[in-house]
């Protein structure tokens, strides 16, 4: 991964814990997301582009994929001992709205995208520009 090749960040939440599907229909902002700690936080700053992607058991039927947009508002901060954050801006569209997971993987431009290939890597996760640039292409 290379900085001058970053599009956007990209996190992921579980829905198969802790029930984001609801959590976000009743509040669809996100203001602070997990991370691990990695090299990767050192590269965060605000204003950098936040992908979220909703992921989960196919079982549940659910539309996994890219649920929102936003963008970071500052570093990552270790909110307790070893327990690290990062302060976003970032909303999760109506569900109408989502990327899933098989239309991205069927797309030429994002079949390779690092979270298809590593599903269970720590967040953060990244998209190069060039996948940004077909990503919101998709959104608008």
């Amino acid at each position: 991964m290379r900085l001058s090749d970053l599009g956007a960040w990209l996190l992921k939440g579980n829905a198969d814990l802790g029930g984001l599907r609801e959590r976000f229909e009743r509040e669809p902002r996100v203001e602070r997301w997990c991370v691990q700690r990695s090299y990767r936080l050192d590269l965060m700053s605000a204003g950098q582009p936040v992908l979220f992607w909703g992921s989960g058991s196919r079982r549940r039927g659910l539309p996994y994929g890219i649920w929102g947009l936003g963008k970071l508002i500052g570093p990552a901060l270790e909110s307790s001992p070893g327990r690290w954050e990062v302060p976003l801006d970032l909303t999760i569209a109506p569900e109408e709205e989502w990327l899933s997971r098989e239309e991205l993987r069927a797309h030429d431009e994002l079949a390779d995208l690092e979270v298809l290939r590593q599903p269970q890597a720590a967040n953060p996760s990244y998209v190069t520009v060039r996948q940004f640039a077909v990503i919101t292409a998709l959104l608008e």
